[in-house]
């Protein structure tokens, strides 16, 4: 999996840090930052979630086989 961020399309929600706080950490003004752009395998399912949840739609995910 390979990881996106596009941080102009962050609203600084913060959900993603609280599902994944290990890939995502958020900066002073609240705008995402990535933390993994290829988490472990263990960290899949909570960055599908992570991205899931994004009110603004900035997490892409790139899944690899």
């Amino acid at each position: 999996m390979r990881v996106r961020v596009d941080e102009m399309k962050c609203c600084g929600a913060g959900q993603c840090v609280l599902v994944a706080p290990r890939v995502f950490d958020q900066r002073d003004d609240g705008i995402v930052v990535l933390l993994d752009e290829a988490p472990p395998e263990e960290l899949h399912a909570a960055v599908r979630e992570a991205a899931s949840v994004c009110p603004g739609a900035a997490i892409e995910l790139e899944e690899r086989e």
